[in-house]
């Protein structure tokens, strides 16, 4: 959404800057300002410093315009970012951001966390496929930029790529829809082309780099001349006399250009078969050179223009006829300003989050000041009449009525506890529950390590070659509080003395039941190619958890395997029309089989599992009430220790299901105390 109802425009070219002010009145825009600040020199001139002069012509636009109280777009030139486009699989619409960030990983050169980045979906109506554009630029860039627009005190709040805004602006100023003509719109910048093809809603965008500077060069090496007098000569070549022997030089370079356009129209149509494109729109001041509309009219086979005057957009007063004469340049600055206002079709902000969060916060000051003045003077008003009130109730005189109900209560708690109807509470172990799960939150990245040394104990044992032998599906932990043990409460389950491997090894208890203490249930479900699911799990995941029910260092032992519960779904790939077969251990540690109806198949790029540790209240009275502090430690713990497997590829066979639900009971502090000092 906008923050108001006026945008600055910015574009920062390589020829000058130029800038268009625009406020939104409901139903239309109109032109408030507009400013073209030239480079003392093409920023393409030979040993220029790019940088000074963009600095010089920036501060120029700061000091020269009021840029304060409105919200501020800037473009950068479509060969300083990425745009790339994709074909989405059919998914579910809440499932599009993950495919979208997977396309995006495969699509820019480099690592997600040097980009800034951001996409926009495209649908056709003629089509049920999903297109999406992502758009990007590299951090290091961006930040140089929004350095050198902040040293002269330009702070924007929307970055897009130049391309983008200037589709924007003929989107917005043409009205395109999805039954809008087939359109090619070709921006030549000085020193790169953006190509925009717009057709049946759908947008495809690329960058080659032949410019202004490329013709200027031409006129150069054919003439001799140094290069600010061959810009003079190019911007003039309408005009003079050797517009022929001009017009002669420059042909090489309008044949690069056709062909550039040509390649890039082909490509398009190998993925669009169906693509109908009738039409180019010229923008940028090279279209100012004769005939380069005709050579490209003739090349293309298509109908040209250039674009003369804005359809939606008119400028008032005596700046009219320049701001008319600038049209050609000024198509992404408008594009700029229409999605400030939020008009836009594609809205694509490459703006960094933290830079854009802190600069909302700032501008909300103010408004946070008056709200808390307005706050005092509240609670003031509040608190005057109460303590006038308190006061005038504090000097009367007590009035005999309440000593009266007072002693009528009195006497009727009396009887009631000699008749017996008032007696002693029952126990209510929520209030204990509660304060125990605080307590006991060093547990949890134990829990997270366990699940680490589990997949390391699988991968030992892989027969599958270099695939993923073991996958993380889920993993859920459900804090059950103080559990009454089973059988004999008078064995003690950590007594040292008996059948243990040694001093700090916990004893199970000696009846076959669980120890007594604070309980955690923890269930785990993984997924597996191994073709033998119930040998794999016993010489691995079940083999680990008998091995280490109970540990030195480790604040929890794990219950005896009776009241372990383990579900194998297992998948045949040689079959797979066949139900899977379910093998359930139940809390008698007997064995059932049983034939599944449903079984569940994992094919395509999956969204990655990442181990989060998750409280869960069915099982408990105080599963609810955990610090935030307890999750973040936990999943850091999981982050830092689980080396959890990525998620497999496509083309694999079926996996199988393992649901792995045991519980865990939380030492006493005396017995964790005794084995952390060993």
């Amino acid at each position: 959404m906008p923050s108001s109802n006026v945008c600055w425009g910015i574009e920062v070219g390589a020829g000058a800057i130029k800038a268009i002010k625009l406020e939104s009145d409901g139903e239309g825009v109109r032109v408030v300002d507009f400013a073209i600040v030239p480079h003392a020199k093409v920023l393409s001139t030979p040993d220029l410093d790019q940088n000074d002069a963009l600095r010089v012509a920036l501060g120029a636009l700061a000091s020269q315009y009021d840029l304060s109280g409105a919200t501020i777009a800037v473009s950068v030139p479509g060969h300083a970012g990425f745009a790339r486009f994709a074909k989405l699989p059919p998914v579910e619409p809440k499932k599009v951001p993950d495919i979208v960030k997977f396309e995006a990983v495969q699509q820019i050169p480099f690592p997600l966390e040097e980009v800034e980045w951001d996409y926009q979906t495209f649908v056709s109506p003629d089509s049920p496929d999903v297109e999406v554009g992502i758009f990007a630029i590299t951090k290091d860039r961006i930040r140089e930029r929004l350095d050198m627009l902040a040293d002269v005190g330009i702070v924007p709040q929307i970055v897009t790529l130049g391309p983008v805004a200037a589709y924007n602006a003929l989107a917005f100023d043409l009205s395109f829809t999805e039954q809008t003509a087939g359109t090619i719109l070709l921006d030549i910048g000085t020193t790169s082309t953006d190509l925009v093809i717009a057709e049946s809603g759908r947008v495809w965008i690329r960058t080659f780099p032949i410019g202004g500077h490329q013709f200027t060069n031409a006129l150069v090496e054919a003439f001799k001349l140094t290069y600010p007098k061959a810009e003079k000569v190019k911007r003039e070549a309408d005009t003079s006399k050797a517009a022929r022997q001009i017009m002669q030089a420059m042909r090489p370079v309008f044949q690069d250009l056709v062909q550039d356009v040509q390649r890039s129209v082909g490509y398009y149509q190998s993925l669009h078969r169906e693509a109908k494109l009738t039409r180019l729109i010229g923008l940028g001041s090279t279209f100012n050179l004769p005939g380069l509309r005709k050579f490209l009219k003739q090349q293309l086979q298509l109908d040209v223009y250039r674009m003369e005057e804005f359809k939606r957009l008119k400028a008032e007063g005596e700046r009219a006829p320049a701001f008319n004469d600038n049209v050609l340049t000024l198509a992404t600055a408008y594009g700029c300003a229409i999605q400030g206002l939020g008009m836009n079709a594609i809205n694509a902000n490459l703006m960094p989050t933290a830079i854009l969060r802190s600069t909302m916060w700032k501008n909300k000051q103010k408004w946070f000041a008056t709200a808390a003045g307005l706050a005092v003077a509240a609670t003031g008003a509040m608190f005057i009449r109460p303590m006038l009130d308190s006061s005038a109730v504090a000097g009367a005189p007590r009035p005999r009525a309440i000593d009266d109900a007072v002693s009528a209560f009195k006497r009727a708690q009396s009887e009631a506890t000699a008749a017996g109807v008032v007696g002693a509470a029952g126990t209510n172990l929520t209030a204990a529950n509660i304060i125990t799960l605080m307590k006991d939150r060093e547990v949890y990245p134990h829990l997270a390590n366990d699940l680490a040394l589990m997949v390391r104990s699988a991968d030992a044992r892989a027969t599958t070659g270099s695939r993923p032998v073991l996958r993380m599906v889920s993993y859920k932990t459900n804090y059950l509080g103080v559990v009454t043990p089973q059988g004999d409460s008078g064995s003690d389950p950590y007594d040292d003395r008996g059948g243990g491997r040694g001093r700090g090894r916990v004893e199970e208890p000696r009846d076959g039941g669980a120890p007594a203490g604070p309980t955690i249930e923890v269930e785990i479900v993984f997924a597996t190619p191994e073709p033998q699911v119930q040998q794999f799990y016993r010489a691995t995941i079940g083999d680990w958890l008998d091995r280490n029910r109970a540990r030195a260092g480790v604040p929890y032992v794990i219950v005896p395997p009776e009241i372990r519960e383990i579900v194998f779904t297992e998948a045949k790939p040689s079959t797979p029309t066949r139900p899977a077969d379910t093998l359930t251990f139940n809390e008698g540690g007997r064995e059932s089989a049983s034939e599944g109806e449903g079984r569940r198949f994992i094919s395509g790029p999956q969204t990655p599992a990442r181990p989060v540790v998750q409280l869960i209240g069915e099982g408990g009275p105080a599963a609810s009430m955990v610090e935030e502090t307890a999750f973040r430690a936990a999943n850091e713990a999981v982050e830092a220790l689980a080396p959890i497997v990525p998620d497999v590829p496509p083309g694999y066979p079926d996996e199988a299901r393992i649901t792995v639900k045991y519980r865990v009971v939380v030492k006493p502090a005396q017995a964790a105390e005794s084995e952390d000092g060993l």
